[in-house]
């Protein structure tokens, strides 16, 4: 690809709009992936005794069993999350650089 036509496109409006809005989106999604993450491994190192708490006095789940599940899913969900934001408004904004660096 010529240098002139990488130079349009990384200067085109609605690239750095794509790349302004995906990486504020990723991050968001990242720090709401990690925070809790590294809070259930903090708590797991420090309170131990607080994640073996049963969730009911006969069940044999606990409560850090339950927040397993709990972040496992919600991972599922952010990815879920990020691909329909994807092909809803990133596909669009990148399909409208595609067609004006054509032209």
């Amino acid at each position: 690809m010529e240098t002139g036509s990488v130079r349009g496109i990384a200067e085109h409006p609605s690239f750095v709009a794509l790349v302004r809005r995906r990486g504020r989106f990723v991050m968001s999604l990242t720090a709401a992936t990690l925070l809790p993450y590294y809070a259930f491994i903090l708590v797991a190192g420090f309170r131990p005794q607080w994640l073996a708490t049963k969730l009911a006095g006969a069940s044999a789940i606990n409560i850090g069993w339950a927040i397993g599940v709990t972040l496992i899913v919600g991972t599922w969900l952010l990815t879920g999350l990020y691909v329909r934001r994807a092909n809803r408004e990133f596909d669009a904004l990148a399909a409208q650089v595609l067609g004006g660096a054509v032209k």
